[in-house]
């Protein structure tokens, strides 16, 4: 690979993706092809960690401004504002509340950065207001939302992207690209991990701080009182919020194995596991298997270890392809390593001009670079009207799988599933985890 400035990604980053199949998907754009110099306007909601991050990285992308910065956090919105002043000329506008963004006509996308029991409302809120959307992991709650907000970004004619930087990787889409062409043979299963070292949690009930708007924090999800200790990170540990560790970090190393093996949707799921390392206040498991079988005699095998750090062939997450004539390695980032049927590399891929950075991020982390591709990939699709490489039913279909691991896992059951659209087949003791139950007034609504 040469090394690419920012513009090179954006004119660049609208290759076909390997396995990306929108039969008949149409594409709005904001612009006309190609006009340079037209500004993208971005509000961005929910900014005390990774979107404050987003916010400084679409700042720093060509003919992109960001014009508001949303959260329920006065902290958060303070220092974002500080961190995006200084990297564009124009200073953001601070809403707590991203509806009132929205408002805006000059607003081009929203990017949603909240805690999951938010993603989809919200996103089928801007999808309503007229914006395109760059969506966080994981795409929703509840299976039913991913649904809804599909069928959002159809009737409103809108882009929505789920942040799943590796759709965007150009090593990732070169690897896909030698399993479909058979080198490993068939490629019949993927075994997809994460590891971690998390500590216990504790909740304890406190008035809500005066910096925070508690209520619009729980949004759409049934009031509960204020915990210290829930927010701003502990909340993925609620079902009531998250969605465990299987849809926080799981999501991205199930969605390759998907994309790597072709397949859509499964027949059977099933999940094992508990919360074995803390008797503390975690509901969702920090030890967890999930096994996803397809109709097309193919597994998908992920575990997830929270609380033990001890890495999977000598990194924290991954994926190995197994094939009838050889197995591939991707052990994270951008890079990754075939071997032959007897267990010789046949083919190492490194990307080290991702590795080194450009001019414009040298040094910065594959993680980063990834990022900026998969920003730059969606920018590029208001712009032209190409499909984004994560569009929102891609990323609904690799949410869903580990969607019924969990709910496999609450109800102690194996699912049988149609495999033409991922429900859940004779199981009526599984609906109440299809979808969820909503503080009146804040049902999503397409």
């Amino acid at each position: 690979m040469t090394t690419m400035n920012r513009r090179d990604f954006i004119k660049n980053s609208g290759l076909t993706i390997a396995g990306l199949s929108l039969s008949g998907l149409t594409m709005p754009t904001v612009f006309a092809q190609n006009s340079p110099g037209k500004k993208i306007v971005i509000a961005v909601m929910g900014v005390n960690g990774r979107g404050n991050y987003l916010s400084t990285l679409f700042a720093k992308m060509p003919d992109c401004e960001i014009a508001y910065i949303c959260d329920v956090d006065e902290h958060a919105i303070n220092k974002t504002i500080t961190d995006v002043s200084s990297l564009q000329t124009r200073k953001p506008t601070a809403e707590k509340d991203f509806r009132k963004a929205l408002e805006d006509k000059s607003v081009d996308a929203l990017v949603i950065a909240a805690p999951d029991h938010w993603h989809a409302p919200a996103a089928i809120i801007g999808c309503a207001a007229g914006k395109h959307i760059y969506v966080e992991k994981p795409l929703s709650h509840n299976p039913n939302e991913g649904e809804l907000l599909i069928q959002a970004a159809r009737k409103y004619n809108r882009i929505v992207q789920m942040g799943s930087q590796r759709r965007s990787a150009p090593g990732v889409q070169q690897m896909i690209t030698d399993i479909r062409s058979g080198i490993i043979g068939n490629a019949f299963m993927a075994k997809a991990w994460y590891t971690n070292a998390r500590g216990p949690m504790s909740l304890k009930n406190a008035a809500v701080p005066s910096w925070l708007n508690y209520d619009l924090w729980q949004g759409p999800a049934p009031r509960k009182p204020y915990q210290s200790g829930l927010i701003h990170y502990n909340w993925h540990w609620r079902w009531h919020w998250g969605t465990g560790e299987a849809l926080n970090n799981g999501t991205h190393e199930v969605d390759v194995a998907r994309w790597g093996l072709g397949v859509e949707f499964p027949s059977r799921v099933t999940s094992a596991g508990g919360r074995y390392c803390y008797k503390d206040d975690w509901e969702t498991p920090d030890t967890q298997t999930i096994s996803i079988e397809f109709p097309e005699n193919k597994l998908i095998a992920w575990e997830g270890r929270s609380c033990n750090a001890f890495r999977n062939n000598g990194t924290e997450r991954g994926v190995i392809f197994y094939g009838d004539q050889g197995t591939i390695a991707y052990l994270g980032e951008n890079s990754y390593i075939v071997y032959d049927k007897a267990g010789k590399v046949a083919k190492t891929f490194k990307d080290e001009a991702v590795a080194k950075g450009t001019a414009n991020s040298p040094g910065i982390g594959v993680d980063d670079k990834l990022t900026e591709l998969h920003v730059a990939d969606f920018l590029n699709s208001i712009r032209t009207g190409s499909a984004p490489s994560a569009e929102c039913e891609i990323g609904h279909r690799s949410t869903l799988l580990v969607q019924l691991g969990n709910i496999s896992w609450r109800t102690k059951q194996t699912l049988e599933i149609d495999s033409k659209d991922g429900h859940i087949l004779n199981n009526p003791d599984t609906q109440q985890y299809w979808k969820r139950e909503y503080e009146k007034g804040w049902e999503p609504v397409v």
